[in-house]
């Protein structure tokens, strides 16, 4: 599991999954918005498995 994220995306992935996330304790309150931990969990972690099969790297460093 490589870095296959940029810096800039990781820090947009975590607070739209937070927004996302939050959508399950306050405005319609669905269960669907757990769905947004998949991008805070990309995020903290770097790697994205879709990206990996896709053969896509917005990662700057080697």
């Amino acid at each position: 599991m490589t870095c296959n994220i940029g810096k800039t995306e990781r820090i947009l992935r975590v607070i739209v999954g937070l927004i996302i996330t939050s959508l399950a304790f306050v405005g319609p309150q669905s269960p669907w918005a757990y769905l947004g931990l998949v991008p805070v969990l990309t995020g903290l972690l770097g790697w994205c498995p879709p990206y990996a099969m896709l053969g896509i790297n917005t990662c700057k460093k080697k």
